[in-house]
């Protein structure tokens, strides 16, 4: 009888250890309006007296509610002569990194680079750190390697390791793209964005018109960079953003033609089996990847297009025209948290918000207002 007892006190601890545990799992996770605090998007104000990150959050149909405003320490900048849309005039310049929980953002008036801790709705400053370069740009993180692609001037890459929420200068990791720019630069001349490949040993950087090239260095243990890159043209010109398929296919968009390329990357760097097609609209500029589409932006045509890829690497277009949704002025970077799509307006100021279709169709839930014109940056987690 009183191994019986013993037993079912045994029992009744677990279980009442086990539902405090959760309890304690899920008030960690969930707080207000009984929203995950998983659920969030971060959008870069690039103002250039003081730059800011204000925080949403993510309904369960997809809207967006503010949550706060937090200072990032340093300056937005602005591309020369650039225009209201595309300040920045690059991909990856608001990062959020799942693994530490942190978010990264670029000071491009100020020549530095942010870092947040991201606790809950809530995002504290832990570091602003140089740059290592004029005008950064865009941010690349793998495990606990950051580079940081500076596009003023000869567009330089620093390297950095993530220690406590702390940047630390990889030593003899400068590498420079030997680009005869401006600071600030050309925004067309300006490299686009840097972005490691899926398995971290290569790192990508497109430059724009200034070469039309994708230029790949290989990661060494270390963290640093090869001496020099991989120089490839181009398959069509200005090379600005990218993303990989799920075969590790670099996906590209090249604003010149308005096109999406892919290419296989080679283990020597070479890219190899171009394949590209048009959405026929004007200076598509961003790309992001939802499940098993892939979405741009079309800044000169205030469109967003649609694309597929196949198994042997063919984009096709989602729709007859490939436009999946027309948008205020301005259309630039993008954003994929749960099945929808975030698209910023850099001259209207919004976050434009969409739940992707099952056939890659977008249907419009609403917008997101009050933003400054001449922001960029957008993450989601």
């Amino acid at each position: 009888m009183k191994r019986t007892t013993s037993l079912l006190a045994l029992v009744v601890f677990l279980v009442t250890a086990l539902a405090s545990a959760q309890a304690a799992y899920g008030h960690d996770r969930h707080r207000g309006h009984g929203r995950s605090v998983d659920d969030l998007v971060f959008v870069q104000t690039n103002e250039l007296d003081g730059n800011r990150v204000v925080v949403f959050g993510r309904g369960d149909d997809g809207s967006l509610d503010r949550r706060g405003t937090y200072a990032t320490g340093g300056r937005g900048g602005a591309a020369a002569p650039g225009t209201e849309s595309d300040r920045l005039a690059s991909q990856g310049s608001l990062v959020y990194d799942d693994a530490h929980r942190l978010l990264f953002a670029v000071n491009a008036g100020s020549d530095s680079v942010s870092v947040f801790r991201v606790r809950g709705e809530r995002l504290d400053l832990a570091d602003v750190d140089p740059s290592g370069g004029d005008f950064p740009a865009s941010v690349a993180v793998f495990d606990d390697l950051v580079y940081v692609l500076n596009a003023g001037n000869d567009g330089r890459l620093q390297g950095f390791r993530v220690h406590g929420g702390h940047l630390r200068r990889v030593q003899g990791s400068t590498r420079s793209l030997g680009l005869a720019n401006t600071d600030p630069p050309n925004f067309l001349m300006s490299p686009g964005q840097v972005g490691f490949t899926p398995d971290g040993r290569k790192l990508i950087v497109t430059t724009k018109a200034s070469r039309s090239t994708i230029e790949v260095f290989d990661v060494r243990r270390d963290g640093r960079l090869s001496p020099s890159p991989v120089v490839n043209p181009s398959a069509t010109p200005v090379p600005f953003a990218f993303t990989f398929d799920p075969a590790g296919r670099l996906v590209s968009g090249e604003a010149g033609l308005s096109s999406v390329t892919t290419y296989t990357i080679g283990a020597d760097g070479h890219l190899i089996n171009p394949q590209s097609l048009t959405d026929g609209q004007v200076a598509l500029c961003w790309v992001v990847r939802v499940g098993d589409f892939y979405y741009v932006s079309n800044t000169g045509s205030n469109t967003l297009s649609g694309y597929r890829i196949d198994a042997a690497g063919r984009p096709t277009l989602v729709t007859p025209t490939g436009v999946v949704a027309t948008t205020p002025p301005g259309p630039i970077d993008l954003a994929t948290s749960g099945g929808f799509l975030y698209a910023q307006t850099g001259t209207t100021g919004t976050v434009e918000e969409y739940r992707v279709e099952g056939d890659g169709r977008l249907t419009r839930l609403g917008s997101a207002a009050g933003l400054p014109p001449g922001m960029e940056g957008i993450a989601a987690t």
